[in-house]
């Protein structure tokens, strides 16, 4: 904490905390002094001003303003104390909160796949709020009052006799170690009551965001039970937490006036044998007062002094976890020599060590193509993305971008030569605008929007009543999954990386508009040379890749084309027929691509379509009886009773259209 308090590249701090204690001592001094002035007036009032004469203003005067100066100015202090303070605690706080968020983003993807994001947020905000309040009850509470005792009991002894500052010193030690023990003994009443509260909000959460299933299944009475059932623990819980405090009050009191009677008992007695003043009674009185104030707020320091140190320890903790991504020192930015080449090489890795997911994989990705991942689930097409983002190392093997091993590069040259759009978009709980620019927060509006007319979402945002100012909603829940996909295209668009990943992009999407996405995604292709990778588990949406690899079990298995992997009839072929019976079992047969003219018959054959219809007319019809799909000409109605209109063009080269069937050739 002392770097915090103390910063060396601070002095504008440094002052404020000497200024502060500065003001802590006087404010201390200013406080201690009101009593004597007090007894001052007492004493010079307890005459008979019928014999001496004289006035309120003659005989006390002095006194009285000198008393309402010292309050004044221990209160002035006080608060000057507290402003000037504050400056340097607040600081401190940011540094540690910045610090420990920069820390927290530059950690690994393993470490937050295994933290609960809320629980990291909560340890900052306890975190922080803990060093907060140590602050303020080391320099507002513990050290004032410490210094206070020590000048109360010095002062009793100097003027009163030892037997006074025993007394007090000893009142004040019964008084600390009973809050203590109380404290600590009801903690687990109040521990108990935060549990219930957590578990009755946890349930009204829960409820309330499964509302409509509640709805569905007429169990409002059960959810109302539930929440009744939480409160009455609540309910238990929080009458011991009242009962306890009321007993440490009770014992507080008793303490601290058992020891003020006896006090004034010397005092009187004092009196009687003439040693002490009726002044001095007052000021014996106002003396050991003024401590009962802070020392009646000593039981809750304690306690949240305790837990705040506990959540600063968890605070600090995360600040000592390591990031295994370690760069080199010195590391240059990486220089695309020969347009994104991507090599693996012989590379192994594994989440867990004795579970490797990849086994010795080389491939090599050409630069400037487009490139299709597939494979069964579980067999680290995703992981080659995380490997090549430098989200994890390889255990062994190597990865080189243009023949430069990503590991001797500088991870923020690499991770911007790389545009990513993934399966769940993550948008922020922001305007259409902000989540576009996340890709470049350089740019301009203008930009921004170029970008999304590009993407084919511009006109889809103006449309709406506050265009680019929408708000997304939490994780972009107030908007469609086809236009959370278009603005992550839009955001890609934006970054204009040489490499492109799209990590099972449209799989969460219906044929229709996964198809009109993958147009737009294969406009912008073509607009520039980049090397693209598709990790697909939907085979029609890469089929036209110029490179298909195939990967089972960590190993590449099978590279071509997608008519030289059918005509191998290995693993491609296979989950290509099992997704085409799929289709077909399902009723209607989704197709969902764009083929040439001259590939149609292949590809029918590959279907195993029942009958081909080319002619020589303009309209050309595919009849796809195991599907129950006929189309004809002109529109029609196939044998499942689905009606639906043709489009062709004569065979030379055009494309055919069969609306409301979900069949796009």
């Amino acid at each position: 904490m002392s770097r915090y308090l103390w910063p060396k590249d601070s002095l504008g701090d440094k002052a404020r905390v000497v200024l502060a204690v500065g003001l802590l001592v006087g404010a201390k001094v200013l406080n201690v002094q009101v009593p004597f002035y007090f007894r001052e007036i007492i004493d010079s009032l307890n005459i008979d001003f019928s014999t001496t004469g004289g006035t309120v203003a003659t005989t006390a005067g002095a006194m009285i303003l000198a008393y309402g100066a010292a309050r004044i100015g221990a209160v002035v202090a006080q608060e000057l104390r507290n402003a000037v303070f504050s400056s340097v605690a607040q600081k401190a706080i940011r540094r540690v909160a910045r610090g420990t968020f920069g820390h927290l983003l530059n950690l690994d993807l393993s470490f937050h796949l295994t933290k609960q994001t809320g629980g990291l947020t909560r340890a900052i905000d306890r975190g922080t709020k803990g060093i907060s309040f140590l602050l303020q009850s080391m320099v507002f509470h513990i050290v004032p009052t410490a210094l206070e005792i020590t000048m109360v009991c010095g002062i009793l002894t100097y003027n009163f006799g030892w037997e006074f500052a025993a007394l007090t010193a000893l009142t004040m030690g019964a008084y600390t170690a009973f809050t203590i023990w109380t404290t600590a003994w009801r903690t687990k009443f109040r521990r108990q009551a935060n549990a219930a509260d957590n578990r009755a909000s946890t349930v009204a959460v829960d409820s309330l965001i499964n509302y409509e299933a509640v709805k569905y299944f007429n169990n409002e009475r059960y959810e109302i039970g539930r929440y009744d059932k939480a409160l009455a623990q609540y309910e238990k819980s929080s009458i011991k937490v009242a009962t306890s405090l009321a007993f440490l009050n009770s014992g507080q009191n008793i303490i601290f006036s058992s020891a003020l009677t006896v006090m004034m008992y010397l005092g009187a007695r004092g009196i009687v044998d003439g040693s002490l003043s009726v002044g001095d009674l007052v000021l014996i009185n106002q003396l050991v007062f003024q401590l009962s104030v802070p020392l009646n707020f000593l039981g809750s320091v304690y306690r949240e002094l305790r837990q705040s140190l506990l959540d600063m320890e968890t605070l600090f903790n995360l600040q000592k976890v390591n990031v295994s991504i370690a760069e080199q020192p010195n590391a240059p930015p990486l220089h695309l020599t020969k347009g994104g080449q991507i090599r693996f090489d012989n590379v192994t890795f594994g989440y867990y060590p004795d579970r490797p997911i990849l086994r010795n994989l080389s491939v090599t990705i050409p630069a400037g193509r487009k490139v299709a991942v597939v494979g069964p689930s579980g067999c680290g097409k995703s992981t080659l993305l995380r490997l090549l983002f430098r989200s994890y190392d390889v255990q062994s093997g190597r990865i080189f971008i243009d023949d430069q091993d990503i590991r001797s590069v500088s991870v923020d040259s690499l991770r911007r030569a790389i545009g990513v759009v993934p399966q769940d978009t993550p948008l922020f709980n922001d305007t259409v605008e902000h989540n576009i620019r996340y890709g470049n927060m350089a740019a301009t509006t203008e930009q921004v929007h170029e970008a999304a007319r590009r993407a084919h979402v511009h006109d889809k945002i103006i449309s709406w009543p506050h265009g680019y100012d929408t708000k997304v909603g939490e994780r972009g829940l107030m908007i469609s999954g086809g236009e959370k996909q278009r603005l992550a295209v839009s955001r890609v668009i934006l970054k204009d990386p040489p490499l492109l990943f799209f990590d099972e992009a449209t799989s969460a999407l219906d044929t229709h508009t996964e198809q009109a996405l993958m147009g737009n995604i294969n406009e912008i292709l073509r607009d520039k040379a980049r090397t693209s990778v598709f990790v697909a588990h939907r085979l029609r949406t890469i089929w036209d890749a110029d490179l298909i690899i195939v990967l089972s079990e960590g190993s590449v298995v099978e590279t071509g084309t997608h008519w030289e992997l059918m005509e191998r009839g290995g693993l491609y072929k296979e989950l290509w027929t099992a997704q085409e019976m799929g289709m077909r079992n399902g009723g209607v047969l989704e197709v969902g691509w764009k083929v040439e003219a001259p590939a149609r018959r292949a590809l029918a054959r590959e279907l195993e379509a029942e009958e081909v219809l080319v002619g020589p007319s303009v309209d050309e019809g595919l009849d796809f009886g195991g599907a129950g799909v006929e189309g004809v000409g002109g529109g029609g109605v196939g044998d499942g009773g689905r009606e639906g209109e043709g489009r062709g063009e004569e065979e030379g080269g055009g494309e055919m259209h069969f609306d409301g069937l979900g069949v796009w050739f």
